[in-house]
């Protein structure tokens, strides 16, 4: 690694940076009240929040004033992993927290809304809060009572919030998928928690065309039988369908909103992971839990408060939707954009981050890479000077993509490149606003995370790869899996191979300084003659060539023994892969990572699959090329395009018969 060998940082915050960020305030703060270390920067306060768990999070609580309408006994009552018990006997509201800003500055936006116009829409924080108190009385009127799922498929739009907002002030559980999900996965998902209200749009705009969705709710209702209200939310401009309310029906009230105090560990929302095989994970996770753990992360890590406001580019199907709702909390102007991330050219996000005056901007390792790509220049071209923050997920940021946001957005830039889990809705690692970044790092594991690389004897390593692994609970993890009675499938997901230790299934190296590299999933992980490497290492490489559009990389352990590495590319338009493109390849990753991992055989493919979520397909194509049947190696309603999957499926089949060749 580069980085390892030259320490040299890309960005240094400068010392009035420092000294003004939040994080810098609450470590002075909790050393007079708390016993936090006064001297020793982050590295000596992460210490102290994992060495003193309890104490660090009766801070973060006490920090941002969290309301517990009754006290709680202890911070943690039970440590254990999974089923640590957080803050028993205390009672709480997530909404409550989330409005509290309407009550200083009413009239300052809450939510600016963004369309494929790019015209920001601002939504007042006492709007808001009115449109939940409402809706949160409409609920109640429809007999949805604390523990009731209440379930939305929605695009990216305020209403969302509104809903997500209202549920929680009820007490109800959230879950939402976008629209752009079909009929399928969309009860994948909802058949399991049981929904009884469904909040539903007639349609989306995506890439500059309406996308009608009328048939798909159709087929929802009809197959949600739990359901007892329908709320239509007019996107396109349809009447509601029989039987629904119409949204501005249910919002029109002017209703105090009645926050239901709940235990801390009541259930808040259901995220689901992409679930490549079987049904989808459910993950609950709880209102208290949520609300801490968002709070650190934001206010402290994000470094977000009232003046800020905080734009990422998500859809309501993933866990950022979700952390960025969350930055209401901190009294942050959320910026929610509904579009395509490259409509109507490659540099739309940057556009909106300069209408929207956004100060963190966060986006996909991807798009920062197609700007590069497609030759995109965001200094120049937009005006960007608020940015303070430009934050990265998804999939590792490679060096690459660092240089490039340093020498086209600004060279004064904070790049967080962050890593986590629809697991935790949160980062085991990422932004810290008073350390300096590494090309290719993320700055730090995050306050109250002890985050460690693990040999598969459980042994911690520093500057080599390992297991990512979590040895002390976080609030956020799940309260459990919805219709796992027993908790098989959750201890099974996070905690088989080193009981009472959560493993995430990525590898990391944690580097003599603190910083973290992530490598790519464990469980796809490419491991030749004992040298192991993660598959975002050799994308990195591969991509850099612009005849390669994305590529997949799998390593199959086979039954003699042997080990077969083939790379799939798909090309973009025009280009062929000929006997030269293979040399180049082959070169690319043999002079720029290891002679080890040169690939068997390169073979062109029509297309990589992905998840819902985006994320490269690797572990299903792993086990379709060992000869899993495809109705076995995957779950159809988890992935963006099925038909690319019977290729690999075909390829096993030729394989078996004859040795591949390239």
């Amino acid at each position: 690694m580069t980085s390892a060998a030259n320490p040299a940082p890309l960005w240094q915050p400068d010392p009035e940076r420092i000294a003004a960020a939040r994080i810098t305030g609450f470590q002075a703060w909790a050393a007079e009240r708390h016993g936090a270390p006064a001297e020793g920067g982050y590295a000596a306060l992460h210490r102290w929040s994992v060495d003193e768990l309890e104490t660090f999070w009766q801070a973060v609580a006490e920090w941002f004033d969290i309301r517990f309408s009754t006290p709680y006994e202890r911070v943690l009552a039970d440590p254990a992993m999974p089923g640590a018990r957080w803050f028993p006997g205390a009672t709480l509201n997530y909404a409550e927290h989330a409005l509290r800003a309407a009550e200083d500055r009413p009239h300052d936006p809450a939510l600016l809304h963004v369309d494929e116009t790019h015209e920001p829409t601002p939504i007042s924080w006492s709007e808001l809060r009115r449109q939940v108190g409402a809706l949160a009385a409409e609920l109640r009127a429809l007999g949805v009572r604390p523990g009731d799922r209440v379930s939305g498929y929605l695009p990216n739009i305020p209403q969302a919030v509104t809903a997500l907002l209202a549920t929680a002030a009820v007490g109800a559980v959230w879950t939402s998928c976008a629209p752009d999900f079909g009929a399928r996965s969309v009860l994948d998902r909802f058949q399991q928690v049981e929904p009884v209200v469904l909040f539903t749009v007639d349609g989306y705009r995506y890439g500059g065309k309406e996308h009608g969705r009328t048939e798909t709710v159709t087929e929802l209702r009809r197959e949600l039988p739990t359901l007892r209200a329908v709320i239509h939310i007019p996107l396109l401009g349809t009447e509601a369908p029989e039987g629904a309310h119409d949204w501005s029906a249910v919002t029109s009230g002017d209703t105090e909103p009645v926050f239901e105090q709940v235990p801390f560990d009541h259930p808040l929302w259901v995220l689901y992971s992409s679930g490549t095989t079987g049904l989808p994970k459910a993950i609950v996770q709880s209102q208290g839990g949520i609300l801490l753990e968002h709070f650190k992360q934001l206010g402290l890590h994000n470094d977000l408060g009232p003046e800020d406001r905080f734009f990422w580019y998500t859809s309501t199907g993933w866990m950022m939707w979700n952390f960025l709702v969350s930055g209401l909390l901190t009294g942050t102007t959320v910026v929610l954009y509904d579009g395509s991330p490259g409509f109507p050219d490659t540099g739309a996000q940057w556009r909106i981050a300069e209408r929207t005056k956004a100060n963190l901007f966060g986006t996909s390792a991807a798009y920062v890479m197609a700007c590069r790509k497609a030759e995109v220049h965001p200094s120049r071209d937009f005006d960007l000077s608020r940015i303070k923050c430009v934050a990265t997920t998804g999939s590792p940021l490679p060096p690459d993509g660092f240089r490039w946001l340093h020498d086209e957005v600004a060279d004064d830039l904070w790049i967080a490149s962050v890593s986590g889990g629809t697991d935790v809705c949160s980062c085991f690692a990422g932004a810290v606003p008073t350390l300096p970044v590494h090309i290719g790092e993320l700055q730090a594991a995050s306050l109250g995370t002890d985050l460690q690389s693990w040999d598969p004897q459980g042994k911690p390593l520093i500057g080599e790869v390992g297991e990512l692994v979590v040895t002390n609970p976080m609030p956020s993890m799940p309260i459990r899996f919805w219709n796992d009675p027993d908790g098989s499938r959750y201890r099974d997901s996070y905690f088989e191979m080193f009981p009472g230790v959560w493993r995430h299934g990525d590898w990391i190296t944690i580097t003599d300084r603190g910083s973290v590299i992530i490598h790519g999933r464990s469980d796809s992980t490419l491991n030749r003659q004992g040298v192991r490497m993660g598959s975002a290492d050799i994308y990195e490489a591969v991509e850099r060539l612009p005849e390669i559009r994305e590529s997949l990389v799998i390593g199959l352990e086979e039954p003699d023994g042997g080990y077969w590495m083939p790379l799939f590319v798909h090309l973009v338009e025009g280009a062929a892969l000929d006997d030269a493109l293979r040399t180049r390849i082959r070169k690319t990753i043999r002079e720029q990572l290891s002679p080890r991992h040169v690939p068997d055989d390169i073979i062109e493919v029509p297309g990589v699959p992905h998840t819902l979520t985006g994320k490269r397909i690797e572990v299903p194509v792993k086990r379709l090329l060992q000869g899993t049947a495809l109705s076995k190696a995957v779950n159809p309603g988890s992935v963006d395009n099925l038909e690319l999957l019977r290729f690999y499926e075909n390829l096993a089949r030729t394989r078996t018969s004859s040795p591949a060749d390239d």
